[in-house]
């Protein structure tokens, strides 16, 4: 059984302090540790591995070098990489190889991190670049040229939110992390340029997805508020994602499911209500259509994890 998926005592997240927003520490979830949802951006870089990182019910294996960015809300795990006479999928035994005092455990990668708060920086304030929106550079593990560059930033980064405190200091850290951000734009550019029109009108949808989907399913709905049509809504989902644009909405409304079940002891009529269903059993047929299972059967099979791994999102269907 996979250590991702071994249920354990949640450990904390820690937070970046109040005065910056800003901070340096070593892995957000402790390895092996429970899924947790984080409250706050993770920039991780992998300074030796290989380590193996769960972001939303999908593996990475990262290797020195590599960087990976866990927005807020992310359900996050980190547990042990493969290695000799323990395949892939099979992590350590309840209680083995705890975390050491650089935050990993034997055999994992040693990683330096950087959290700061969502909201720190403007929707205008980085050229090409939006923090808080869901998509963005090293979404998925991004291989670094030259990572020793990232890496002194890290430190350096780290070394100023442990000292002094106050107005200079804080704006300092905001410019090592926005030129550390703008940094990761350059090496992973815009699949698709914000001066495109499908690509305007998909970025504008996934922002007003975020803080819609918990209250409106329905795709008229997000047009309406857009000032476009359902069609120019599908053909911009279609050419960014090759998904339409309900299933867009399903599938954010499916993975936020997934995240409040694995990762927080509501109950399953209590996270149905949250996302906007009246009623449990309507949650559960939407929950089934979407993963292929009930969602007490999702619980149940990622607290054992018998086979199979995550159920992941449902096929893009007519």
């Amino acid at each position: 059984m996979s250590a991702l998926i071994q249920h354990t005592e949640p450990a904390p997240t820690r937070l970046p302090p109040d005065w910056s927003g800003i901070g340096g520490c070593a892995l957000p979830v402790a390895p092996g540790a429970a899924t947790g949802l984080l409250d706050s951006h993770a920039l991780v870089l992998t300074v030796t591995g290989p380590l193996l990182a769960e972001v939303d019910f999908t593996e990475h294996l990262c290797g020195p070098g590599t960087m990976l960015w866990i927005r807020p809300g992310q359900a996050v795990r980190f547990g042990e990489p493969p290695g000799e006479g323990r395949p892939p999928g099979e992590g350590r035994p309840p209680g083995e190889g705890q975390p050491s005092r650089e935050g990993r455990s034997p055999g994992e990668g040693e990683t330096a991190t950087i959290l700061f708060r969502r909201g720190l920086f403007g929707p205008e304030e980085l050229p090409e670049l939006v923090p808080d929106d869901p998509s963005g550079p090293a979404a998925r593990p991004l291989s670094l040229p030259g990572p020793d560059a990232l890496r002194a930033a890290f430190t350096h980064l780290s070394a100023d939110a442990d000292g002094d405190t106050g107005p200079v200091a804080a704006a300092m850290l905001r410019h090592q992390l926005a030129a550390v951000l703008l940094r990761l734009r350059v090496l992973e550019p815009l699949l698709d340029p914000a001066g495109h029109v499908e690509g305007r009108t998909f970025e504008r949808f996934q922002r007003r997805l975020e803080e819609g989907y918990p209250h409106t399913r329905r795709v008229e709905d997000y047009a309406a508020e857009l000032g476009c049509s359902v069609r120019t809504l599908t053909r911009a989902s279609l050419a960014l994602t090759g998904r339409t644009a309900k299933q867009v909405v399903d599938d954010r409304v499916a993975l936020q499911a997934r995240r409040l079940l694995a990762a927080t002891p509501l109950s399953v009529a209590e996270v149905g209500r949250i996302l906007g269903f009246g009623e449990p059993t309507n949650f559960g047929r939407f929950f089934h259509r979407e993963t292929g299972l009930s969602p007490g059967q999702f619980r149940g099979r990622y607290a054992t994890g018998p086979d199979g791994g995550i159920p992941g999102q449902r096929q893009a269907v007519d």
